[in-house]
């Protein structure tokens, strides 16, 4: 039971996931007394039918045994999908277990921190909440796409005199696998550049005092395209298909230059067809690491732990296929929790003898739609945010 534990400190669980699920054993395991779940695309894909079964799910989840020690939440879903102007498929669940006290929320409208009490759920319309603010990012970033759904909802909590913000992002995909493969770094990483860009702009502006942030949500970054295939396919020639009316390239074949002739990779505008998906798996696809390159614009501004897992996406959909990537898609790590300088210095100070410091994915050998989720979990240890109470108010709050 959270609480009980004999570690010190406040133990934090983070979770991010494209699929609306909470997943009991890593509460079991990690006990947390503070969980921040945030999930994208929220009612599926297929939203317009599958929003009516949401309040039904929440509202089981919050009663389910699972989460019985957990007497207080907060829950913001952004259900108003016939809003085209706002509608983002964000959703944002915390809950406290019943030993915590003194857990504050901050509003943004009045400016002042609010003590937490009892469970409530917002959906709707999610922009007259005080509670959070909400975005969803301009027409003109990606005007590939008709009707975006990507956005960003920010939360402010103060536990233990540490003050953060938790911010649930879904950033823009990847249109097209030919596109991705003409320009290194591709035209859609400078997309989702110039989004991140604008969200922590956002969260350190001078509306409110800064303090530590966490990230984390469906980032949709992409192992550098020309560079993988380059490595992938090292000997191998090129084959170029054009339709035969518009002359555009429709497909790329790549062919070992001996052997046959063998087709290594296949490329589509959705289809990334190599023939060897082990060397995404081998070793947790680590040696592919060096072509994850999008965070490495803000390396001076978010910090992220070491990766030790595998891609988390783009995985089958079929439920005795939980280990297999679909041949959509480049497998890569889509799905992240990054941090900020200070928040990073929060986390690390909690590592002591033993390890209490996890960053990992969730069901790695079950089908949980085509993303894994990923968690970060922590302590916050005694006195943690003491030298900085006075800035975040954390023992004026109303």
């Amino acid at each position: 039971m959270a609480g009980k534990a004999a570690a010190p400190g406040t133990a934090v669980l983070l979770v991010t996931a494209n699929v609306g699920s909470l997943f009991d054993d890593v509460v079991h395991t990690h006990k947390p007394h503070f969980m921040a779940l945030h999930c994208q695309e929220f009612g599926g894909k297929n939203y317009e039918a599958s929003m009516s079964h949401v309040d039904k799910f929440v509202k089981e989840l919050l009663s389910s045994d699972a989460m019985k020690e957990y007497n207080r939440a907060r829950v913001y879903l952004d259900e108003n999908y016939k809003s085209q102007e706002h509608f983002t498929a964000l959703g944002s669940f915390y809950f406290l277990h019943e030993s915590l006290k003194n857990i504050y929320q901050f509003d943004f409208k009045a400016k002042k921190y609010r003590k937490v009490a009892g469970k409530e759920i917002y959906s709707d319309t999610l922009e007259s909440t005080p509670m959070l603010e909400k975005e969803k990012f301009p027409q003109d970033y990606f005007p590939e796409c008709k009707w975006s759904r990507k956005g960003f909802i920010r939360t402010r909590w103060c536990i233990a005199d540490c003050a953060f913000d938790l911010v649930n992002i879904h950033l823009f995909h990847d249109a097209s696998n030919l596109v991705a493969w003409e320009t290194s770094p591709s035209v859609y990483s400078g997309i989702r550049h110039k989004a991140l860009g604008y969200v922590l702009d956002r969260i350190i502006d001078q509306r409110f005092e800064k303090v530590s942030y966490f990230v984390f949500g469906d980032f949709n970054f992409r192992l550098d395209s020309k560079s993988v295939v380059e490595t992938l396919c090292t000997k191998a020639t090129m084959q170029t298909v054009r339709a035969a009316d518009t002359n555009e390239v429709v497909k790329l074949i790549f062919r070992e230059s001996d052997n046959d002739r063998k087709v290594m990779l296949q490329l589509e505008k959705k289809l990334f067809d190599y023939f060897n998906q082990e060397v995404f798996r081998d070793n947790n696809g680590t040696a592919l690491l060096e072509f994850d390159k999008e965070l490495s614009v803000f390396k001076d501004r978010l910090y992220e732990l070491d990766i030790s897992f595998p891609p988390s996406y783009p995985y089958s959909e079929d439920a005795r296929q939980g280990e297999q990537y679909m041949n959509t898609r480049c497998p890569a790590w889509c799905d992240r929790i990054l941090m900020s300088p200070s928040a990073k210095e929060l986390v690390l100070r909690s590592e002591s003898e033993e390890k209490v410091v996890t960053y990992d994915h969730i069901g790695p050998n079950v089908c949980m739609g085509d993303h894994k989720p990923v968690f970060l979990a922590f302590r916050i240890m005694p006195g943690a945010g003491k030298p900085h109470a006075h800035v975040h108010k954390c023992c004026v709050v109303q």
